[in-house]
């Protein structure tokens, strides 16, 4: 401290001391101290760090608050000082489930840090933000893209922040199933965090590594992982992250058959979730218990848990999420019916209504994504499975003409963005997945290629489009329309072109 240092400032750093020990009940304290005693800037920082505790130790709301209260006090040349405090302010905003204020906070800072080379860490930090709201929306071929640049800017600006951006590629790898290469960059980052003694980072990717260990049912592994960082949130008081910890246990619990257990851990994870006021976190645990009261028999109990879940991702435009909740939903219900020897046809065609849009929408997100090798995983681990379930219900319902309109959009009807000619092509089915597309002559506009031979297609890198509609007899109609129709509507988000083919 120098004589010329503004009154309070040992405040702050009094507070930062405090944080960096881990104690953040006392930075907290000492930085709501500051507040109620200083003025003029030291206020602001101190009510900025305050923001942070608040958010830290799980009180998203009281965060935000503080936030925008500091947004309209920072004097409008302090850059660096409204950047920060916008970075902050949008993680606030992302556990509060505010997706669209969390991303145009951050593109406000993301601006200011346009021309400021001296900013470098903050410009990292800012794409790390950008990345993490890309994430909750699924977002997987831009995840990829901003953390790729972020890892680029954190090795010329941070090199203690790499850890960040390799576990952001860890997760967009692991959730389009390339997932040994997720695990790959997990590791990668817990190493960089280590290197850099960065404990509260350390902890972070230990708890996300556990989550995926966990995924690939590698239990015991995930346990070690886990466990290891919930001693480190409980010690610090901090309830959020020690949420997502009593989730991870649950799901240990669930997979080893220890139901009671799971419940009871589930059900601490919500509490901290709900006390912390993160909505979303809060959805993705209701549908764990949904799981734990159906195999229990309560499927009263588990459909409110994920009509609850479902109205929060809904309410959040998040389609993907309401998509793969409502095959999870068929997965449960399918469950039911197979302890049943003659099942109501109510609840038959309760899995039909589930299974079949979300099918149709879970299959439509491959084509958005960037590579073939990705394409091709997708729909192997996640988009076939949804498709074999929408076979089970049709099936199960004897609804012959949706049977027919599966096999028939499985069968033709993909485009293929390449200028290779003008013609519709109707492989017999089945098709041998080996085939290659035939030749045909170059000419403007796309080419229709059946299902089997746009696998084939994407499998080699080419970009593909969503399938077209297909009009068949009698009629003509569109196959599967009211499907297409129910999915888009139900998850706000387009799953067909609108060209028409016949077939």
């Amino acid at each position: 401290m120098s004589e010329q240092d503004p009154p309070g400032l040992e405040l702050l750093y009094e507070g930062a001391a405090a944080y960096q020990r881990g104690d953040i009940a006392a930075a907290l304290r000492i930085f709501e101290h500051a507040v109620a005693t200083t003025t003029g800037g030291v206020r602001t920082s101190a009510l900025i760090n305050a923001a942070s505790m608040y958010d830290e130790l799980g009180d998203h709301q009281g965060a935000a608050t503080r936030y925008r209260s500091a947004l309209g006090q920072i004097p409008a040349d302090a850059v660096e000082k409204t950047a920060s405090t916008l970075i902050n302010y949008s993680q606030a905003l992302q556990h509060l489930g505010a997706l669209d204020d969390a991303q145009s906070a951050l593109e406000k800072a993301r601006d200011l840090l346009a021309d400021g080379e001296d900013l470098g860490v903050l410009r990292v930090t800012c794409l790390l933000s950008l990345t993490a709201v890309a994430t909750h929306r699924s977002q997987w071929n831009r995840v990829v893209d901003i953390a790729t640049e972020s890892l680029d800017a954190a090795m010329r600006f941070a090199p203690h922040l790499i850890g960040h951006p390799l576990m952001n590629l860890a997760g967009a790898y692991f959730e389009t199933g390339r997932r040994e290469l997720g695990i790959d960059f997990a590791q990668q980052a817990l190493a960089a965090f280590t290197a850099a003694g960065d404990h509260n980072a350390l902890a972070d990717t230990q708890q996300n590594l556990a989550q995926l260990f966990s995924r690939l049912q590698r239990l015991d592994e995930a346990e070690q992982l886990v466990l290891a960082s919930q001693e480190y949130y409980e010690r610090a008081g901090l309830g959020y992250r020690a949420g997502v910890g009593w989730k991870i246990r649950g799901y240990l619990a669930e997979c080893r058959g220890e139901v009671d257990r799971a419940e009871e851990w589930y059900g601490r994870s919500l509490d901290c979730f709900r006390s912390s006021g993160a909505v979303l976190d809060s959805a993705s645990v209701q549908c764990r218990l949904a799981t734990v009261a159906y195999a229990r028999g309560a499927v009263g109990e588990g459909q409110q848990l994920l009509d609850a879940a479902f109205t929060v991702y809904a309410e959040r435009g998040l389609g993907l999420q309401c998509a793969q909740l409502d095959y999870w939903h068929a997965v449960l219900v399918q469950m039911v019916v197979d302890h049943m020897d003659s099942p109501p046809a109510e609840l038959l065609a309760l899995g039909r209504a589930l299974a079949v849009p979300s099918a149709i929408a879970i299959d439509a997100v491959r084509y958005t994504l960037p590579s073939g090798h990705q394409r091709d995983q997708w729909n192997r681990e996640v988009a076939d499975p949804a498709v074999r379930l929408a076979f089970r219900f049709a099936y199960l319902c004897q609804d012959g003409q949706l049977l027919a309109d599966l096999i028939e959009t499985q069968c033709a009807g993909t485009t293929l963005d390449t200028a290779s000619g003008d013609r519709v092509e109707r492989p017999q089915f089945p098709l041998d997945s080996s085939a290659q597309p035939p030749g045909a002559e170059p000419a403007p506009g796309p080419l229709y290629l059946g299902a089997a031979l746009a696998r084939v297609a994407a499998s080699a890198g080419l970009p593909v489009s969503p399938p077209p509609r297909l009009a068949v007899s009698p009629g003509p109609r569109i196959a599967l329309g009211d499907y297409i129709a129910a999915a888009e509507q139900r998850y706000g988000q387009r799953v067909r072109e609108d060209r028409v083919i016949t077939v």
